[in-house]
């Protein structure tokens, strides 16, 4: 099935401990064995068990594309030697450095949060290899908790403005829908991990919600 539900580590939020980055899916390091066969199987793509700073808060901290990687200034000099192998790296500046609760991205573009200054935004752009847009979504700065984006669409906040999808749209270059998830959760970056070919959503999402995902992400 391209969707699927569980938990992570217990928790429904799933898009807080899990990142794809490009073709390459990062979990944590402490996920059970059973737990990983089960998202390799879903998935089917290259899975990297990493922690971040010693947090398994993965989706929170880690944000990229095939072309480069954001990351929060909690990593080690070691987590930054690991993930160099997988491209470009940029550390998040101390006060905005949950890199993934901050940023959206495809292989098309990035959406940034209004706190990350002009100039971290170019920095983004420049490792990340796309065009970024800096905006809000439906009033929140944690826009990468708003925005669960592949290559093929994205889902949104229900209550993200006109203006703000035309920013997304500009920059993503996928279509936008809107939608929730775990039984009506707007935060749907936070309860959904996704790659061009499989979402995770957490536990407790509806059939609504997950076909709403399906169709969101184009994912058939």
């Amino acid at each position: 099935m391209p969707v699927s539900t569980g938990d992570i580590l217990g928790h429904a939020q799933v898009g807080v401990y899990l990142s794809v980055v490009g073709d390459v899916l990062f979990i944590p390091r402490s996920l059970e064995k059973s737990a990983v066969a089960e998202i390799e199987s879903a998935f089917e793509m290259e899975t990297h068990p990493f922690l971040v700073g010693g947090s398994a808060l993965l989706g929170s901290l880690v944000r990229g594309n095939r072309k480069g990687i954001a990351v929060a200034d909690i990593a080690t000099q070691e987590d930054l030697d690991e993930l160099t192998s997988f491209g470009d790296v940029v550390v998040m500046e101390s006060g905005v450095n949950a890199a993934g609760n901050l940023i959206e991205c495809n292989d098309n573009g990035a959406v940034v949060s209004t706190i990350i200054p002009d100039s971290g935004a170019k920095m983004i752009s420049e490792v990340l290899g796309v065009k970024v847009v800096r905006t809000e979504v439906s009033g929140h700065k944690t826009v990468g908790s708003m925005i669960v984006a592949n290559g093929h669409g994205a889902l949104v906040h229900p209550d993200v403005t006109t203006k703000e999808v035309e920013s997304i749209q500009s920059v993503l270059s996928v279509p936008i829908m809107v939608g929730t998830v775990t039984f009506g959760s707007p935060y749907v970056g936070a309860g959904c991990t996704a790659s061009d070919t499989h979402a995770l959503v957490g536990s407790g999402s509806t059939g609504p919600e997950l076909n709403r995902i399906e169709d969101a992400l184009g994912l058939f």
